[in-house]
């Protein structure tokens, strides 16, 4: 397949480029697109042929249901059943990184949905991203643009060398803010809502809007969900090929003592750490690179599939620094589990 790639400037878009671009989507045919936390794959969410070629891009099972993006807040009242008074609390949020899972309504296909009663909508707040679905006038279906289990995309080179010839169109819009996918919210269960999945959105900051909100063990990445609803749930996910070894937070002296343990069981390893130790790993000669540091959680959540990519299959193993489970950490902590092979 040739794949179209088109380079466009958030700050200043080229009405012509994108709307090339949303005539494609148009025609059910798969386009990549930058949101502000992970780079998509797009088709019509109306079309049960355009989002087979989603799953058949990635290599993605068709029992993982799909996000749909919408440009506007009406977009919510007409593909779910939701009340105006849960709207309101909503609205507070978008457009903006968070994803709600509502009941669905029959217009949207079954595909989207993995066979659910329920359906993932979220307004991303990416001026490329929503340009390209009001122009395309359907809402778009999208999972992160990456080969299905593996780091998502947060970087053009990422969607390029993952999904160049197996899609129709790229469109290049630079770095993406957060480097981590949505918050998944499940407002579909009763009074409380669930968290299926953490992200930029921590769930302090979802307390304030819903109240009391329930976070399964399974949002940690330490079991697997016995259901799925929503995109990230399965266990296994965000892996590069190089083994990828979690080092959990603990005190700064216990901690770099176990990297150092480990480091020393390989002859090519490299350390993604905190800039805080970086000193004390230089001082021991260990090969390192800074992934983020201790006061800046979403300095580490927008370099974490950027570092893992980067050193994938170059290095005999990475071996990372956890940070702790709070604020934007738990949505870091939680790929991290899931792309490791191993903990300590």
């Amino acid at each position: 397949m040739e794949t179209i790639i088109l380079e466009i400037d958030p700050l200043n878009i080229e009405e012509e480029k994108i709307k090339k671009a949303a005539q494609a989507i148009k025609e059910n045919k798969t386009v990549v697109f930058p949101t502000e936390t992970v780079y998509g794959l797009g088709a019509n969410g109306f079309s049960e042929n355009a989002v087979r070629k989603i799953f058949e891009a990635k290599g993605r099972p068709f029992d993982n249901p799909l996000i749909l993006h919408v440009a506007n807040i009406k977009s919510f009242l007409e593909f779910s059943y939701i009340s105006y008074s849960l709207l309101e609390k909503i609205e507070r949020l978008l457009p903006g990184p968070v994803t709600f899972v509502l009941r669905k309504k029959e217009i949207i296909p079954n595909i989207v949905t993995a066979g659910k009663n329920t359906v993932a909508i979220r307004m991303p707040a990416h001026p490329i991203a929503l340009k390209l679905i009001e122009y395309a006038g359907v809402p778009i279906a999208a999972p992160s643009a990456n080969i299905s289990g593996k780091p998502s995309s947060t970087l053009s080179e990422h969607v390029i060398h993952d999904l160049k010839g197996k899609v129709d169109y790229i469109i290049i819009g630079g770095k993406v803010e957060f480097g981590v996918e949505s918050t998944v919210i499940d407002l579909t269960q009763g009074k409380v809502p669930v968290l299926l999945r953490p992200g930029p959105i921590p769930p302090e900051k979802l307390k304030e809007i819903f109240g009391d909100i329930e976070i399964p063990k399974f949002v940690y990445g330490i079991v697997e969900a016995d259901y799925i609803k929503a995109p990230g749930m399965r266990y296994k996910h965000y892996s590069p090929n190089t083994p990828v070894i979690l080092i959990e937070h603990d005190e700064k002296e216990n901690m770099v003592n176990k990297v150092v343990d480990e480091y020393q069981k390989y002859s090519n390893a490299i350390v993604l750490c905190l800039r805080e130790h970086s000193l004390f790993y230089k001082e021991k000669n260990i090969n390192y690179d800074i992934i983020g540091s201790e006061d800046n959680y979403y300095e580490f959540a927008a370099k974490l599939f950027e570092m893992l990519r980067k050193y994938d299959e170059k290095v005999e193993v990475m071996i990372v620094e956890g940070i702790e489970d709070k604020g934007i950490g738990i949505a870091v902590m939680n790929r991290l589990r899931k792309a490791s092979e191993k903990t300590v």
